[in-house]
């Protein structure tokens, strides 16, 4: 049986005690990896040999970590856990809110940072968990597993990683509220986590699968508690 080639994971930060203590870890993991310590360098290697999963430093030179995700998302669906020394929620909810699937502050543990990188990648790589049924459908939503793929009233719908597992999950679940707390623990893997990253998700996919966000027909908020899908 031939194995599978390692995960390539590209770290783009400009610090290089933290680029070389993260490499390090994700070296042990068995991860191939590649690091640029700029914006403008990391995204030339990530157009020429695309990773699996990017960490990407915001605060950066020539380029800062906001636009080269820009210019990643112009045509790859690459993963992405942004790093910042900002701890400010609105800069977390910031990097949330414009795609990324996870996002740390400075200073950080490289051994949580790896455990996330994990995470992210068994619900992507080709060992990812087996699914109950293929398909999940509801109303215009359509969502298929092995393919992760999702479609609305016939139109493809790009979902970041994070997103697509949260949508899959709910539906899965249809009619069952989670607070915010389980969603984190039953979809990032976190059982300690900031829960703005769930509300800012939910919003997300909002305003990409119901045809009006505002008053939303399928992911309701269960006030007290947290979110349901609703078929």
């Amino acid at each position: 049986m031939v194995e599978s080639p390692p995960y390539r994971i590209l770290v783009v930060e400009d610090d290089p005690t933290v680029a070389d203590v993260v490499g390090r870890y994700l070296a042990r993991e068995g991860y191939e990896v590649m690091a640029a310590d700029d914006g403008l360098e990391g995204l030339r290697i990530a157009e020429s040999r695309l990773p699996d999963l990017v960490i990407l430093d915001l605060m950066l030179p020539s380029m800062d970590g906001h636009e080269v995700f820009r210019r990643l998302r112009l045509h790859s669906r690459v993963p992405v856990i942004m790093l910042t020394a900002k701890a400010e929620e609105a800069d977390r909810i910031r990097g949330l809110e414009v795609g990324a699937d996870d996002y740390v502050v400075k200073p950080f543990s490289p051994r949580e940072l790896t455990l996330r990188v994990k995470s992210i990648l068994k619900r992507v790589g080709p060992n990812a968990d087996p699914r109950p049924s293929d398909v999940l459908s509801a109303g215009d939503i359509r969502v298929d597993l092995k393919a992760r793929e999702v479609s609305v009233a016939g139109r493809p719908v790009a979902l970041t990683v994070v997103e697509f597992d949260l949508l899959s999950f709910l539906m899965q679940n249809e009619g069952r509220a989670f607070s915010r707390e389980a969603l984190l623990e039953r979809v990032w893997g976190y059982r300690v986590g900031d829960t703005s990253t769930v509300t800012v998700h939910v919003r997300r996919l909002r305003e990409k699968v119901e045809a009006d966000p505002v008053t939303p027909r399928h992911l309701a908020t269960v006030w007290g508690t947290g979110y349901r899908f609703d078929a």
